[in-house]
Protein backbone atom coordinates (compact mmCIF):
# COMPACT_ATOMS: atom_id res chain seq x y z
CA UNK A 1 0.00 0.00 0.00
CA UNK A 2 3.06 2.28 0.71
CA UNK A 3 3.63 3.14 -3.54
CA UNK A 4 -0.45 4.07 -3.44
CA UNK A 5 -0.36 6.30 -0.54
CA UNK A 6 2.97 8.31 -2.30
CA UNK A 7 1.29 8.51 -5.18
CA UNK A 8 -2.06 9.77 -3.26
CA UNK A 9 0.21 12.38 -1.65
CA UNK A 10 2.04 13.29 -4.48
CA UNK A 11 -1.42 14.25 -6.12
CA UNK A 12 -2.22 16.15 -3.22
CA UNK A 13 0.82 18.27 -3.29
CA UNK A 14 -0.13 19.12 -6.82
CA UNK A 15 -3.08 20.71 -5.59
CA UNK A 16 -1.94 22.16 -1.79
CA UNK A 17 -3.74 24.89 -1.69
CA UNK A 18 -7.70 23.30 -2.58
CA UNK A 19 -6.83 20.14 -0.80
CA UNK A 20 -4.29 20.59 2.27
CA UNK A 21 -6.82 19.75 4.65
CA UNK A 22 -7.57 16.21 3.11
CA UNK A 23 -4.19 15.77 2.87
CA UNK A 24 -3.49 16.02 6.90
CA UNK A 25 -6.73 13.54 7.85
CA UNK A 26 -4.66 10.74 5.77
CA UNK A 27 -1.46 11.63 6.96
CA UNK A 28 -3.30 10.68 10.37
CA UNK A 29 -5.32 8.06 9.10
CA UNK A 30 -1.83 6.57 7.48
CA UNK A 31 -0.18 6.86 10.93
CA UNK A 32 -2.77 4.65 12.61
CA UNK A 33 -2.58 1.97 10.16
CA UNK A 34 0.92 1.36 9.59
CA UNK A 35 2.20 2.49 13.24
CA UNK A 36 1.16 -0.08 14.94
CA UNK A 37 3.59 -3.36 14.39
CA UNK A 38 3.18 -5.28 17.69
CA UNK A 39 1.02 -7.72 16.45
CA UNK A 40 -2.39 -6.64 17.69
CA UNK A 41 -5.46 -5.04 16.33
CA UNK A 42 -4.74 -1.93 14.13
CA UNK A 43 -7.46 -0.02 15.09
CA UNK A 44 -9.06 3.81 13.69
CA UNK A 45 -11.21 5.98 15.76
CA UNK A 46 -13.76 7.00 13.83
CA UNK A 47 -13.82 11.02 13.60
CA UNK A 48 -16.27 13.63 11.20
CA UNK A 49 -13.52 15.37 8.72
CA UNK A 50 -13.06 16.45 5.17
CA UNK A 51 -15.15 14.42 2.71
CA UNK A 52 -13.82 15.02 -1.09
CA UNK A 53 -14.68 13.50 -4.35
CA UNK A 54 -13.22 14.60 -7.30
CA UNK A 55 -12.99 13.12 -11.31
CA UNK A 56 -10.15 13.34 -13.60
CA UNK A 57 -10.20 14.11 -17.37
CA UNK A 58 -8.44 15.26 -20.47
CA UNK A 59 -9.84 18.54 -22.18
CA UNK A 60 -8.69 20.98 -25.06
CA UNK A 61 -9.17 24.60 -25.05
CA UNK A 62 -11.58 25.97 -27.36
CA UNK A 63 -12.60 30.00 -27.64
CA UNK A 64 -15.90 30.42 -26.29
CA UNK A 65 -17.05 31.20 -29.19
CA UNK A 66 -16.55 31.04 -32.73
CA UNK A 67 -18.86 31.40 -36.05
CA UNK A 68 -18.47 31.40 -40.14
CA UNK A 69 -20.32 34.10 -41.02
CA UNK A 70 -21.83 35.14 -44.73
CA UNK A 71 -24.07 36.93 -46.54
CA UNK A 72 -27.71 35.59 -46.82
CA UNK A 73 -28.39 37.00 -50.41
CA UNK A 74 -25.90 37.47 -52.84
CA UNK A 75 -24.55 41.01 -54.23
CA UNK A 76 -21.51 43.03 -55.10
CA UNK A 77 -19.14 43.66 -52.28
CA UNK A 78 -19.46 47.72 -51.81
CA UNK A 79 -17.05 47.72 -48.32
CA UNK A 80 -14.68 45.50 -46.62
CA UNK A 81 -14.20 46.84 -42.96
CA UNK A 82 -12.35 44.45 -41.02
CA UNK A 83 -8.83 42.29 -41.81
CA UNK A 84 -7.41 39.11 -40.51
CA UNK A 85 -6.14 39.27 -36.61
CA UNK A 86 -8.37 42.23 -36.09
CA UNK A 87 -10.09 42.56 -32.68
CA UNK A 88 -13.78 44.14 -32.85
CA UNK A 89 -16.43 44.62 -30.84
CA UNK A 90 -20.00 43.37 -31.27
CA UNK A 91 -21.94 44.81 -33.44
CA UNK A 92 -18.83 46.55 -35.57
CA UNK A 93 -19.49 45.92 -39.49
CA UNK A 94 -17.09 43.66 -40.83
CA UNK A 95 -18.38 43.76 -44.90
CA UNK A 96 -21.15 45.70 -47.00
CA UNK A 97 -22.86 44.80 -50.35
CA UNK A 98 -24.16 47.72 -52.61
CA UNK A 99 -27.57 48.65 -51.19
CA UNK A 100 -28.49 52.31 -52.04
CA UNK A 101 -31.87 51.17 -53.39
CA UNK A 102 -32.50 49.53 -49.64
CA UNK A 103 -31.39 52.78 -47.92
CA UNK A 104 -33.74 54.99 -50.33
CA UNK A 105 -36.73 52.12 -49.58
CA UNK A 106 -36.11 52.40 -45.78
CA UNK A 107 -36.21 56.54 -46.16
CA UNK A 108 -40.23 56.35 -47.57
CA UNK A 109 -40.96 53.91 -45.21
CA UNK A 110 -39.82 55.78 -42.32
CA UNK A 111 -41.90 58.47 -44.03
CA UNK A 112 -45.30 56.43 -44.60
CA UNK A 113 -44.88 55.35 -40.67
CA UNK A 114 -44.30 59.16 -39.91
CA UNK A 115 -47.71 59.98 -41.86
CA UNK A 116 -49.78 57.45 -40.25
CA UNK A 117 -48.44 58.78 -36.81
CA UNK A 118 -49.45 62.01 -37.31
CA UNK A 119 -52.93 60.79 -38.21
CA UNK A 120 -53.42 58.62 -35.16
CA UNK A 121 -52.14 62.38 -33.58
CA UNK A 122 -54.84 63.86 -34.80
CA UNK A 123 -57.36 61.65 -34.26
CA UNK A 124 -56.44 60.79 -30.62
CA UNK A 125 -56.65 65.06 -30.27
CA UNK A 126 -60.32 64.75 -31.42
CA UNK A 127 -62.15 67.70 -33.45
CA UNK A 128 -61.49 71.51 -32.52
CA UNK A 129 -63.81 73.87 -32.43
CA UNK A 130 -62.21 75.43 -35.19
CA UNK A 131 -62.63 72.56 -36.95
CA UNK A 132 -66.15 72.24 -36.60
CA UNK A 133 -66.77 75.95 -37.84
CA UNK A 134 -64.68 75.39 -40.78
CA UNK A 135 -66.84 72.33 -41.42
CA UNK A 136 -69.78 74.06 -41.16
CA UNK A 137 -69.01 76.88 -43.43
CA UNK A 138 -67.99 74.18 -46.16
CA UNK A 139 -71.54 73.34 -45.57
CA UNK A 140 -72.85 76.41 -46.25
CA UNK A 141 -70.70 77.33 -49.69
CA UNK A 142 -71.53 74.00 -50.73
CA UNK A 143 -75.60 74.50 -50.38
CA UNK A 144 -75.40 77.97 -51.85
CA UNK A 145 -72.75 76.34 -54.83
CA UNK A 146 -75.95 73.66 -55.08
CA UNK A 147 -78.91 75.96 -55.44
CA UNK A 148 -76.78 78.07 -58.39
CA UNK A 149 -76.24 74.76 -60.11
CA UNK A 150 -79.90 74.33 -59.85
CA UNK A 151 -80.73 77.56 -61.33
CA UNK A 152 -78.31 76.77 -64.19
CA UNK A 153 -79.95 73.59 -64.71
CA UNK A 154 -83.39 75.22 -64.61
CA UNK A 155 -82.25 78.03 -67.19
CA UNK A 156 -80.89 75.00 -69.20
CA UNK A 157 -83.76 73.27 -69.24
CA UNK A 158 -85.65 76.38 -70.68
CA UNK A 159 -83.15 77.57 -72.70
CA UNK A 160 -83.41 74.02 -74.89
CA UNK A 161 -87.07 74.59 -75.27
CA UNK A 162 -86.81 77.50 -76.30
CA UNK A 163 -83.88 76.46 -79.01
CA UNK A 164 -86.45 73.45 -79.69
CA UNK A 165 -89.69 75.70 -80.19
CA UNK A 166 -87.22 78.07 -82.91
CA UNK A 167 -86.12 75.08 -84.96
CA UNK A 168 -89.81 74.10 -85.00
CA UNK A 169 -92.27 76.64 -85.36
CA UNK A 170 -89.81 79.45 -87.14
CA UNK A 171 -86.56 76.96 -89.18
CA UNK A 172 -88.66 74.21 -89.80
CA UNK A 173 -92.18 75.77 -90.46
CA UNK A 174 -90.80 77.99 -93.34
CA UNK A 175 -91.66 75.05 -95.74
CA UNK A 176 -94.63 74.03 -94.03
CA UNK A 177 -98.29 75.26 -94.56
CA UNK A 178 -100.39 74.88 -91.51
CA UNK A 179 -97.87 73.09 -89.62
CA UNK A 180 -100.30 73.21 -86.33
CA UNK A 181 -103.47 71.22 -87.52
CA UNK A 182 -102.48 69.82 -91.17
CA UNK A 183 -98.81 70.23 -91.89
CA UNK A 184 -98.38 70.02 -95.59
CA UNK A 185 -94.85 70.86 -97.09
CA UNK A 186 -95.43 73.54 -99.87
CA UNK A 187 -92.80 72.07 -102.74
CA UNK A 188 -92.23 68.70 -104.63
CA UNK A 189 -90.30 66.20 -102.94
CA UNK A 190 -89.40 63.31 -104.89
CA UNK A 191 -90.16 60.78 -102.18
CA UNK A 192 -93.84 60.37 -101.58
CA UNK A 193 -93.67 58.67 -98.44
CA UNK A 194 -90.72 60.25 -96.69
CA UNK A 195 -92.85 63.33 -97.29
CA UNK A 196 -95.55 61.87 -95.55
CA UNK A 197 -93.69 60.68 -92.68
CA UNK A 198 -91.94 64.00 -92.18
CA UNK A 199 -95.45 65.80 -91.94
CA UNK A 200 -96.82 63.31 -89.76
CA UNK A 201 -93.88 63.88 -87.24
CA UNK A 202 -94.17 67.61 -87.48
CA UNK A 203 -98.04 67.36 -86.41
CA UNK A 204 -97.30 64.90 -83.49
CA UNK A 205 -93.99 67.65 -82.53
CA UNK A 206 -96.79 70.41 -82.62
CA UNK A 207 -98.44 68.32 -79.53
CA UNK A 208 -95.09 67.59 -77.77
CA UNK A 209 -94.07 71.86 -77.94
CA UNK A 210 -97.45 72.54 -76.51
CA UNK A 211 -97.15 70.15 -73.57
CA UNK A 212 -93.61 70.70 -72.88
CA UNK A 213 -94.12 74.87 -73.31
CA UNK A 214 -96.88 74.21 -70.15
CA UNK A 215 -94.22 72.55 -68.27
CA UNK A 216 -91.63 74.97 -68.51
CA UNK A 217 -93.57 77.82 -67.49
CA UNK A 218 -92.79 78.62 -64.03
CA UNK A 219 -90.15 75.96 -63.78
CA UNK A 220 -87.94 76.20 -60.40
CA UNK A 221 -85.44 74.19 -58.64
CA UNK A 222 -87.72 72.21 -56.71
CA UNK A 223 -89.03 68.61 -56.78
CA UNK A 224 -90.29 69.12 -60.49
CA UNK A 225 -86.94 69.65 -61.35
CA UNK A 226 -85.57 66.20 -62.08
CA UNK A 227 -88.48 64.48 -64.41
CA UNK A 228 -88.10 68.31 -66.37
CA UNK A 229 -84.37 67.15 -66.76
CA UNK A 230 -85.50 64.20 -68.83
CA UNK A 231 -88.94 65.13 -70.37
CA UNK A 232 -86.14 68.14 -72.11
CA UNK A 233 -83.32 65.69 -72.72
CA UNK A 234 -86.05 62.97 -74.64
CA UNK A 235 -87.77 66.15 -76.61
CA UNK A 236 -84.16 67.94 -77.89
CA UNK A 237 -84.00 63.96 -79.57
CA UNK A 238 -86.74 63.96 -80.97
CA UNK A 239 -86.45 67.26 -82.32
CA UNK A 240 -83.14 66.67 -83.86
CA UNK A 241 -84.88 63.57 -85.73
CA UNK A 242 -87.33 66.04 -86.65
CA UNK A 243 -84.71 68.22 -87.85
CA UNK A 244 -82.85 65.63 -89.78
CA UNK A 245 -85.98 64.51 -91.71
CA UNK A 246 -86.25 68.22 -92.75
CA UNK A 247 -82.72 68.04 -94.39
CA UNK A 248 -83.08 64.60 -96.24
CA UNK A 249 -86.58 66.47 -97.60
CA UNK A 250 -84.63 69.32 -98.70
CA UNK A 251 -82.38 66.95 -100.50
CA UNK A 252 -85.18 65.52 -102.20
CA UNK A 253 -86.67 68.38 -102.84
CA UNK A 254 -87.61 69.62 -106.94
CA UNK A 255 -87.14 72.82 -107.83
CA UNK A 256 -89.60 75.17 -109.16
CA UNK A 257 -90.58 78.33 -110.62
CA UNK A 258 -92.01 79.32 -106.90
CA UNK A 259 -89.46 77.04 -105.23
CA UNK A 260 -86.13 77.69 -106.72
CA UNK A 261 -82.85 75.87 -106.31
CA UNK A 262 -81.65 79.18 -104.21
CA UNK A 263 -84.74 79.20 -101.76
CA UNK A 264 -84.21 75.63 -101.18
CA UNK A 265 -80.86 76.16 -100.65
CA UNK A 266 -81.85 78.86 -98.18
CA UNK A 267 -83.96 76.52 -95.93
CA UNK A 268 -81.23 73.91 -95.69
CA UNK A 269 -78.73 76.24 -94.38
CA UNK A 270 -81.51 77.66 -91.88
CA UNK A 271 -82.34 73.77 -91.04
CA UNK A 272 -78.59 73.38 -90.19
CA UNK A 273 -78.49 76.18 -88.10
CA UNK A 274 -81.35 74.65 -86.41
CA UNK A 275 -79.87 71.54 -85.61
CA UNK A 276 -76.11 72.92 -84.49
CA UNK A 277 -78.82 74.79 -82.22
CA UNK A 278 -80.48 72.07 -80.80
CA UNK A 279 -77.22 70.33 -80.46
CA UNK A 280 -75.37 72.76 -78.13
CA UNK A 281 -78.56 73.14 -76.39
CA UNK A 282 -78.59 69.44 -75.55
CA UNK A 283 -74.46 70.20 -74.84
CA UNK A 284 -75.42 72.48 -72.42
CA UNK A 285 -77.85 71.02 -70.62
CA UNK A 286 -76.13 67.56 -70.09
CA UNK A 287 -73.18 70.15 -68.84
CA UNK A 288 -75.77 71.49 -66.46
CA UNK A 289 -76.80 68.02 -65.19
CA UNK A 290 -73.16 67.44 -64.70
CA UNK A 291 -72.43 70.07 -62.71
CA UNK A 292 -75.39 69.64 -60.33
CA UNK A 293 -74.50 66.41 -59.52
CA UNK A 294 -71.40 67.28 -58.60
CA UNK A 295 -72.50 69.97 -56.29
CA UNK A 296 -74.76 67.73 -54.62
CA UNK A 297 -72.09 65.09 -54.22
CA UNK A 298 -69.82 68.01 -52.66
CA UNK A 299 -72.71 68.88 -50.37
CA UNK A 300 -73.17 65.50 -49.18
CA UNK A 301 -69.36 65.09 -48.84
CA UNK A 302 -69.14 68.12 -46.46
CA UNK A 303 -72.58 67.09 -44.59
CA UNK A 304 -70.76 63.82 -43.62
CA UNK A 305 -67.62 65.36 -42.83
CA UNK A 306 -69.82 68.15 -40.41
CA UNK A 307 -70.98 65.11 -38.91
CA UNK A 308 -67.93 63.20 -38.14
CA UNK A 309 -66.51 66.53 -36.66
CA UNK A 310 -69.37 67.42 -34.34
CA UNK A 311 -69.28 63.87 -32.67
CA UNK A 312 -65.78 63.87 -32.37
CA UNK A 313 -63.43 60.75 -32.80
CA UNK A 314 -64.80 57.24 -32.45
CA UNK A 315 -63.02 54.48 -31.17
CA UNK A 316 -63.37 52.38 -34.27
CA UNK A 317 -61.55 55.49 -36.29
CA UNK A 318 -58.25 55.10 -33.99
CA UNK A 319 -58.29 51.37 -33.78
CA UNK A 320 -58.26 51.36 -37.67
CA UNK A 321 -55.82 53.99 -37.71
CA UNK A 322 -53.19 52.50 -35.32
CA UNK A 323 -53.84 48.75 -37.36
CA UNK A 324 -52.45 51.58 -40.11
CA UNK A 325 -49.74 52.64 -37.97
CA UNK A 326 -48.35 48.57 -37.20
CA UNK A 327 -49.21 48.18 -41.17
CA UNK A 328 -46.74 50.72 -41.57
CA UNK A 329 -44.18 49.93 -39.19
CA UNK A 330 -44.46 46.03 -40.01
CA UNK A 331 -43.33 47.76 -43.67
CA UNK A 332 -40.35 49.51 -41.99
CA UNK A 333 -38.95 46.72 -40.32
CA UNK A 334 -39.36 44.36 -43.60
CA UNK A 335 -37.61 47.10 -45.30
CA UNK A 336 -35.21 47.26 -42.41
CA UNK A 337 -34.87 43.07 -42.61
CA UNK A 338 -33.94 43.81 -46.23
CA UNK A 339 -31.25 46.11 -45.38
CA UNK A 340 -29.37 43.86 -42.36
CA UNK A 341 -29.20 41.15 -45.03
CA UNK A 342 -26.40 43.38 -47.09
CA UNK A 343 -24.24 44.37 -44.06
CA UNK A 344 -21.98 41.41 -42.28
CA UNK A 345 -22.15 42.38 -38.46
CA UNK A 346 -19.81 40.91 -35.75
CA UNK A 347 -22.04 38.83 -33.47
CA UNK A 348 -20.16 39.00 -30.65
CA UNK A 349 -16.37 40.67 -29.24
CA UNK A 350 -13.74 38.90 -30.78
CA UNK A 351 -10.93 38.62 -33.38
CA UNK A 352 -11.52 37.91 -37.23
CA UNK A 353 -9.62 34.80 -38.32
CA UNK A 354 -10.89 34.49 -42.08
CA UNK A 355 -11.82 37.23 -44.26
CA UNK A 356 -12.08 36.31 -47.77
CA UNK A 357 -13.98 39.21 -49.18
CA UNK A 358 -12.98 42.11 -51.72
CA UNK A 359 -14.59 45.15 -52.60
CA UNK A 360 -15.85 45.25 -56.17
CA UNK A 361 -16.27 41.10 -55.85
CA UNK A 362 -19.12 39.16 -55.99
CA UNK A 363 -20.48 37.69 -52.67
CA UNK A 364 -22.64 34.18 -53.59
CA UNK A 365 -25.41 33.66 -50.77
CA UNK A 366 -24.77 31.44 -48.09
CA UNK A 367 -21.21 31.01 -48.47
CA UNK A 368 -18.88 31.85 -45.32
CA UNK A 369 -16.40 34.01 -45.89
CA UNK A 370 -15.88 35.60 -42.59
CA UNK A 371 -14.50 33.64 -39.55
CA UNK A 372 -14.82 34.94 -35.85
CA UNK A 373 -13.30 33.51 -32.70
CA UNK A 374 -14.42 35.10 -29.34
CA UNK A 375 -11.47 36.86 -27.40
CA UNK A 376 -10.30 36.78 -23.84
CA UNK A 377 -13.14 34.17 -22.77
CA UNK A 378 -11.84 30.46 -23.32
CA UNK A 379 -13.41 27.13 -22.79
CA UNK A 380 -12.41 23.53 -22.41
CA UNK A 381 -13.71 20.98 -23.83
CA UNK A 382 -14.08 17.17 -22.46
CA UNK A 383 -15.69 14.11 -23.20
CA UNK A 384 -16.37 12.92 -19.67
CA UNK A 385 -16.78 8.60 -19.80
CA UNK A 386 -19.99 7.17 -18.97
CA UNK A 387 -19.03 6.03 -15.89
CA UNK A 388 -18.29 9.42 -14.34
CA UNK A 389 -21.08 11.55 -15.88
CA UNK A 390 -23.21 10.85 -13.12
CA UNK A 391 -21.03 12.91 -10.49
CA UNK A 392 -20.81 15.85 -12.11
CA UNK A 393 -23.21 18.59 -12.16
CA UNK A 394 -23.50 22.54 -13.79
CA UNK A 395 -21.52 24.57 -11.68
CA UNK A 396 -18.87 22.00 -10.20
CA UNK A 397 -15.46 23.58 -9.56
CA UNK A 398 -12.25 22.64 -11.00
CA UNK A 399 -8.64 22.82 -11.66
CA UNK A 400 -7.16 22.97 -14.23
CA UNK A 401 -3.26 22.69 -16.12
CA UNK A 402 -2.41 23.03 -19.14
CA UNK A 403 0.62 20.89 -20.89
CA UNK A 404 1.71 23.94 -22.02
CA UNK A 405 3.11 25.06 -18.52
CA UNK A 406 3.18 22.14 -16.68
CA UNK A 407 1.21 20.63 -13.77
CA UNK A 408 2.82 23.61 -11.62
CA UNK A 409 0.47 26.24 -13.28
CA UNK A 410 -3.12 25.82 -12.14
CA UNK A 411 -6.04 27.67 -13.29
CA UNK A 412 -9.23 27.87 -12.03
CA UNK A 413 -12.46 26.71 -13.98
CA UNK A 414 -16.24 25.58 -13.64
CA UNK A 415 -18.77 23.51 -15.02
CA UNK A 416 -20.94 25.46 -17.76
CA UNK A 417 -22.43 23.08 -20.00
CA UNK A 418 -23.22 19.05 -20.13
CA UNK A 419 -24.56 17.62 -23.67
CA UNK A 420 -27.33 15.49 -22.90
CA UNK A 421 -27.21 12.98 -25.57
CA UNK A 422 -23.86 11.32 -25.59
CA UNK A 423 -20.91 10.85 -27.92
CA UNK A 424 -19.62 7.72 -28.72
CA UNK A 425 -15.76 7.85 -29.09
CA UNK A 426 -13.32 5.00 -29.82
CA UNK A 427 -16.63 2.70 -29.36
CA UNK A 428 -17.13 4.48 -25.38
CA UNK A 429 -20.61 6.68 -24.67
CA UNK A 430 -18.68 9.74 -23.51
CA UNK A 431 -20.93 13.08 -23.27
CA UNK A 432 -19.55 16.69 -24.41
CA UNK A 433 -18.83 19.10 -21.65
CA UNK A 434 -17.69 22.68 -21.21
CA UNK A 435 -15.29 24.03 -18.64
CA UNK A 436 -15.39 28.10 -18.28
CA UNK A 437 -12.53 29.77 -17.15
CA UNK A 438 -12.70 31.64 -14.01
CA UNK A 439 -11.00 34.64 -15.00
CA UNK A 440 -9.27 35.68 -18.55
CA UNK A 441 -5.93 35.24 -18.80
CA UNK A 442 -3.17 35.86 -21.49
CA UNK A 443 -1.44 32.60 -21.28
CA UNK A 444 -4.28 30.56 -22.45
CA UNK A 445 -4.41 30.07 -25.94
CA UNK A 446 -7.27 28.19 -27.96
CA UNK A 447 -6.24 24.30 -29.29
CA UNK A 448 -4.23 23.74 -25.41
CA UNK A 449 -4.36 20.35 -23.94
CA UNK A 450 -6.10 20.67 -21.04
CA UNK A 451 -5.70 18.05 -17.67
CA UNK A 452 -8.77 18.28 -15.52
CA UNK A 453 -9.83 17.80 -11.98
CA UNK A 454 -13.29 18.54 -11.34
CA UNK A 455 -14.92 18.57 -7.64
CA UNK A 456 -17.98 17.19 -7.64
CA UNK A 457 -18.78 16.54 -3.88
CA UNK A 458 -16.54 18.49 -0.90
CA UNK A 459 -18.27 18.01 2.85
CA UNK A 460 -16.86 18.60 6.15
CA UNK A 461 -17.78 16.81 9.27
CA UNK A 462 -18.02 13.40 7.09
CA UNK A 463 -17.91 10.07 9.07
CA UNK A 464 -16.00 8.25 6.37
CA UNK A 465 -13.40 4.79 6.35
CA UNK A 466 -11.14 3.04 4.36
CA UNK A 467 -13.69 1.11 1.98
CA UNK A 468 -11.20 -2.09 2.32
CA UNK A 469 -12.37 -2.62 5.71
CA UNK A 470 -16.32 -2.75 5.13
CA UNK A 471 -17.28 -6.03 4.14
CA UNK A 472 -20.65 -7.50 2.87
CA UNK A 473 -22.52 -10.67 4.46
CA UNK A 474 -26.12 -11.51 3.31
CA UNK A 475 -26.46 -8.27 0.82
CA UNK A 476 -25.32 -6.33 4.31
CA UNK A 477 -22.46 -4.22 5.07
CA UNK A 478 -20.44 -5.11 8.06
CA UNK A 479 -17.23 -3.22 10.05
CA UNK A 480 -15.29 -4.56 13.04
CA UNK A 481 -15.80 -2.32 15.82
CA UNK A 482 -13.60 -2.89 19.26
CA UNK A 483 -16.10 -2.38 22.02
CA UNK A 484 -14.34 -3.01 25.42
CA UNK A 485 -11.91 -6.01 25.20
CA UNK A 486 -14.22 -7.77 22.21
CA UNK A 487 -15.00 -6.86 18.68
CA UNK A 488 -18.28 -6.68 17.05
CA UNK A 489 -19.43 -6.85 13.62
CA UNK A 490 -21.42 -3.77 12.86
CA UNK A 491 -23.99 -2.99 10.07
CA UNK A 492 -23.72 0.39 8.51
CA UNK A 493 -25.31 2.09 5.24
CA UNK A 494 -22.95 3.48 3.42
CA UNK A 495 -22.74 6.36 1.03
CA UNK A 496 -20.13 8.20 -1.61
CA UNK A 497 -16.75 6.94 -2.46
CA UNK A 498 -13.89 9.79 -1.96
CA UNK A 499 -11.44 10.21 -4.06
CA UNK A 500 -8.83 9.16 -1.51
CA UNK A 501 -10.47 5.55 -1.45
CA UNK A 502 -12.84 5.76 1.69
CA UNK A 503 -16.60 5.24 1.54
CA UNK A 504 -19.22 7.52 3.10
CA UNK A 505 -20.40 6.20 6.24
CA UNK A 506 -24.26 7.28 6.05
CA UNK A 507 -25.41 5.15 9.43
CA UNK A 508 -23.84 2.64 12.10
CA UNK A 509 -20.86 4.48 13.39
CA UNK A 510 -20.70 7.18 15.68
CA UNK A 511 -17.57 9.83 16.55
CA UNK A 512 -15.04 8.23 18.67
CA UNK A 513 -15.92 4.50 17.84
CA UNK A 514 -13.10 2.38 17.17
CA UNK A 515 -12.96 -0.17 14.50
CA UNK A 516 -10.35 -2.72 13.38
CA UNK A 517 -8.84 -1.99 10.12
CA UNK A 518 -8.04 -5.13 8.63
CA UNK A 519 -11.59 -6.48 7.16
Amino acid sequence: MLPRMQMILTHLRTYALLYGAAAIVLALAASLIYGNSDGKEELLTVAPGEFLQEVSVSGKVIAAQDVDLGFSQGGRVAGVYAKVGQNVQAGATLAELENGELRASILQKQAALEREQASLALLKEGTRLEEVDVARSEVSSDETELAQKRNSLVEAVKDAFSTSDDAVRNTFDQFIDSPRIDPQIDFIVSDIQLETNVERARLEMESVLSLWQKNVEGLAADAALPSAVSEAQYNLSQVALLLTDANTVLNKAVPTGTNTQAVIDGYESDVAAARSAVNAAATALVSAITSEKNAVSALETSRRNLTLKEAGTRISDIAAQEADVKAAEADLASARAQLGKTIMRAPFTGVVTKMDLKVGSIASASVSEVSMISSGTFQIESFVPEVNIALIELGDQAAVTLDAYGEGVVFAARVVSIDPAETVRDGVSTYRSLLQFAKNDTRIKSGMTANIVITTDVRDGVISVPRGIVFEQGGKKYVRVKVGDSLEEREVETGALSSLGNVEILSGLSESEQIVLSP
